[in-house]
Order: C-alpha cells, then sequence, then structure tokens
C-alpha cells in the first residue's frame, strides 16, 4: 500500500454533502476514499483524453498538412453531421 500524505481541503457545499452520502451510504469508508476515487476518476479520463489526443487528432492533423485538399468545408461537415443525426434518430425509432 502507497503511504498517504493529509492535505486539508475547501469544498463547495453541495460537494461536501455529497461527499459525506458517499460515506454514510457505506459506499467509502471514508472521506479520503471518496476523493481519492474522484481523483483516480480524473487521472483516468486524462489519459483517454491523451491517448485519444495521440492515437486520433495526431494523426489528423498529420494527414491535413500532409494533403490539404482533402479537408472539409464546415458546411460540409455540418451537413453529413445533420444526416448523421437524422438517420440515427430514424433508427432509434425504428422507422
Amino acid at each position: 500500500m502507497r503511504p498517504n500524505r493529509s492535505i486539508t481541503v475547501s469544498l463547495p457545499e453541495d460537494m461536501a454533502e455529497l461527499v459525506e452520502k458517499k460515506v454514510s451510504s457505506g459506499e467509502f469508508a471514508n472521506e479520503s476514499e471518496v476523493v481519492a476515487e474522484g481523483l483516480r476518476y480524473l487521472a483516468d479520463h486524462d489519459a483517454e483524453i491523451e491517448q485519444w489526443l495521440r492515437d486520433e487528432v495526431v494523426p489528423t492533423l498529420r494527414a491535413h498538412d500532409a494533403d490539404p485538399s482533402r479537408a472539409r468545408t464546415v458546411e460540409e461537415t455540418r451537413k453529413e453531421l445533420e444526416e448523421y443525426i437524422r438517420t440515427r434518430d430514424r433508427r432509434s425509432i425504428g422507422a
């Protein structure tokens, strides 16, 4: 187990109440566990964003730099998204 270090934090009232609720429900043993879980979630989220940037955004930018003629206009992208949403909505309602 990693060694612990104490710090003091101040939370807005609604967040403090959420921490207390998590502990009183038995979901967590104490306030430190609630905060640690939230920080783990934040670290995982940050790592996912970093991976997305490396795996998708950077290669897309490099492809664009290599051949800018393949880029789409805002209008083309908007139309494609609108069509995607229409198609998705029709599928979701069984039409």
